[in-house]
């Protein structure tokens, strides 16, 4: 995986381990999926935190970090039974265009070094992955999140995103896509009853109250003085962030930041990105280059269950878009 998301993830991940969503969200199997699009740093990144929970060397904690990593995506694959599947990666964590427009985009991350321990295992999962025969996706100059938006826009049929980015809670769309974003007590499913319960807002209106709210996570400061309470009421009476500009007194800077945020927060769903296939016809696809490899990482067991549960997924045809009518 690409090293420039490593320290976009590493807040993010540190939340997401151990985050106890409000109340008590579905978490269910449910029907197989036509794709799983996950989020490949930040599915990394708790498995390198719960390494070195558990390790007692770094050499422990590398091997750990890459069979963590592996054993997760395996459970995620066996579990969500996905026909065909995808890992987006960062090739940006804090994009300048994104930068120029909000200065303060995760600008508290600057600061945040990438771990000694996890770099190392970052080539090792990428050739792992490749030999596997698992696509992976990134963009020069954007992040997993546009990506994982764009290929949500490409792909026919339904998708779930596993990500611990709440970011990617704007792509939520029923009945086709839904996120699974993890939780202390698993992986819980973020749908648009779920975005209305949760924030007390219309299902898809998460970027607009994000950018109401602000969101710490991400450097981005919000509307002075707007809370959750009053961001929800305000997407509840103005619909979005446009009616917001137009039927509310504000500011010049507020106004500005505003516009700003429009461009910034949303995901790009538009990239130059071509839908990879998803799916191989047979697992793995570079076996001598596969047994070395994961040998020499202690990785073999890892790689094994992931095999098994790739060859297990349904091999069914893609199915046609859903149609859907936005709020």
């Amino acid at each position: 995986m690409n090293q420039g998301r490593c320290i976009a993830a590493i807040l993010t991940a540190r939340q997401a381990i151990g985050r106890l969503g409000p109340g008590s969200a579905r978490q269910n199997c449910g029907m197989p999926c036509d794709w799983l699009l996950i989020d490949g740093s930040s599915l990394i990144f708790r498995a390198y935190y719960g390494a070195l929970a558990s390790a007692r060397t770094s050499r422990a904690a590398h091997s750990n970090a890459i069979t963590g990593f592996l054993d997760r995506l395996a459970r995620l694959v066996g579990d969500r039974q996905p026909r065909r599947l995808v890992i987006a990666d960062d090739w940006a964590w804090r994009p300048q265009w994104r930068v120029d427009l909000i200065a303060a985009y995760k600008a508290h991350r600057i600061a945040e070094p990438v771990p000694a321990g996890l770099a190392p295992c970052l080539p090792v999962i990428t050739q792992l992955l490749e030999h596997i025969g698992i696509d992976v996706v990134g963009v020069a100059d954007y992040e997993a999140e546009d990506v994982i938006a764009t290929l949500t826009r490409l792909a026919p049929g339904t998708v779930e995103i596993a990500s611990g980015d709440r970011d990617l809670f704007a792509l939520v769309e029923d009945p086709r896509v839904r996120v699974l974003y993890p939780q202390r007590s698993g992986l819980a499913v973020i749908d648009e009853t779920e975005i209305t319960r949760r924030y007390a807002i219309p299902g898809r209106r998460y970027a607009d109250f994000a950018i109401l709210r602000g969101d710490p996570s991400d450097g981005l400061p919000g509307l002075k003085g707007v809370g959750a309470v009053t961001a929800a009421a305000m997407i509840r009476r103005h619909g979005d962030i446009a009616g917001v500009l137009r039927d509310r007194p504000l500011r010049p800077a507020d106004r500005d930041y505003l516009q700003a945020a429009l461009t910034v927060v949303p995901p790009v769903d538009d990239l130059p990105v071509t839908l990879p296939s998803g799916r191989r016809d047979a697992y793995p696809t570079n076996e001598p280059a596969l047994r070395p490899l994961a040998a020499r990482h202690q990785a073999v067991d890892s790689v094994d269950r992931l095999l098994r549960a790739l060859r297990s997924s349904p091999q069914r045809p893609q199915a046609r878009r859903i149609s859907t009518t936005a709020d």
